[in-house]
C-alpha cells in the first residue's frame, strides 16, 4: 500500500513494502527520486536492515551458528505496518516473525518514522532489542535520484559535494563485490567528487572519514538535493554498472558489507550496532530539496 505526506514544499509517497520511498515530489511537480525502472534497476530507495550488500557466499555465523541472508537483508522485502499517520509524518514497523527468525535470530521492532520540515524530509530508524540476547545490525539507507534534475543540463554537468574538504579513505571491493581492502581517495579540491558514468563501472563507491553533509549539484548556488547523514559512517554512491542510468544513490551507511577473505561472524564484526537486551538505537537522516 502506498502512503502519501505533504506540506508546502514537498509531496513524498511510500510504499509499505520495505517502508520505503516511492516518490519524492517538489512543489512544482518535479519527481526526485529515481523511480525504478525494472530494466535498468527496480529499486527506488531500499532501507536496509539487518545487514548492508553482500555476506561473503550469502552466509554468517551468529551464536555459533550459520545463516543464509540475502543482499541488503530481509526488511527491503517485507511488509511494514503502518503505526501512525498525519498529514506530514508517517511511522512504519517491522516485527520479528517465524520468518525473519529463520535467517537472524533475535527478537527486534524495526520501526521507521518519515516526517517533513519544511523543505526537508527526515527519515529516523529505531531499532528496539526484545530479545534477552544483545543483537548485532547493520542498517544504512540507499535512496537513487534522477540526474539531471534540472533542464538543459546532462549527468556529467553534476557534482557530489560534501559540505566540507575532508581526506576520505576508500573502501576497495573485490570482484565478488566484498571488502577487500581500504586506500586512500582524492577528491578534487578535497570535497568534490564530479560525475560520469563510468565511475560506477565497478560498482559502488564507498567512502569514510568524509563530511556527514552533501549535496548533489550543478554549480555552487544552483538547485540541489542535500544528503545529511550525521549517525553514519560511510556513504556510498552507485548506479547500474556499465551503464549510462541516469540515476545516482547515494548511500549512507552504518557498516560494510561482508570481508572477501574472513566468514562473517556478527558477534566479532566491528563496525556493526551492538544493542543490549531492553535497550533501543536511533539514527536520524534527512534529504532537502532546492530548486
Amino acid at each position: 500500500m502506498i502512503y502519501e505526506i505533504r506540506n508546502d514544499y514537498l509531496t513524498v509517497r511510500i510504499n509499505s513494502i520495505g517502508a520505503e520511498l516511492d516518490s519524492i515530489r517538489s512543489s512544482s511537480g518535479r519527481e526526485y527520486l529515481w523511480q525504478g525502472n525494472p530494466e535498468i534497476w527496480a529499486g527506488r530507495a531500499p532501507n536496509l536492515f539487518p545487514f548492508v550488500a553482500r555476506l561473503r557466499d550469502g552466509q554468517y555465523e551468529m551464536d555459533g551458528k550459520t545463516y543464509s541472508m540475502k543482499i541488503h537483508g530481509f526488511a527491503r522485502g517485507s511488509v511494514f505496518t503502518c503505526s501512525e499517520i498525519q498529514k506530514d509524518k508517517v511511522r512504519f514497523e517491522l516485527e520479528y516473525s517465524d520468518t525473519t527468525m529463520e535467517v537472524y535470530p533475535r527478537k527486534f521492532r524495526f520501526s521507521i518514522t518519515y516526517y517533513l520540515s519544511g523543505s526537508e524530509l527526515h527519515i529516523v530508524f529505531l531499532v528496539e532489542n526484545m530479545d534477552e540476547k544483545m543483537m548485532y545490525f547493520g542498517i544504512g539507507g540507499h535512496p537513487g535520484f534522477n540526474i539531471p534534475f534540472e533542464e538543459d543540463k546532462k549527468f556529467e554537468d553534476y557534482a557530489i559535494v560534501f559540505s566540507e574538504k575532508c581526506t576520505p579513505r576508500r573502501v576497495v571491493f573485490s570482484e565478488r563485490t566484498y571488502v577487500d581492502h581500504v586506500e586512500n581517495y582524492v577528491l578534487e579540491e578535497d570535497r568534490r567528487l564530479p560525475l560520469r558514468h563510468d565511475l560506477f563501472d565497478f560498482d559502488a563507491i564507498v567512502l569514510t572519514d568524509v563530511s556527514h553533509d552533501l549535496k548533489i549539484t550543478s554549480s555552487e548556488s544552483g538547485p540541489y538535493i542535500r544528503v545529511h547523514f550525521p549517525g553514519m559512517n560511510y556513504v556510498g554512491f552507485w548506479h547500474k554498472p556499465r551503464t549510462t542510468a541516469p540515476y545516482v544513490c547515494v548511500e549512507p551507511w552504518v557498516s560494510l558489507p561482508g570481508d572477501e577473505y574472513e566468514p562473517t561472524v556478527f558477534e566479532k564484526k566491528e563496525d556493526l550496532v551492538s544493542l543490549s537486551p531492553g535497550n533501543t538505537y536511533r539514527n536520524e537522516w534527512f534529504i532537502s530539496i532546492k530548486e
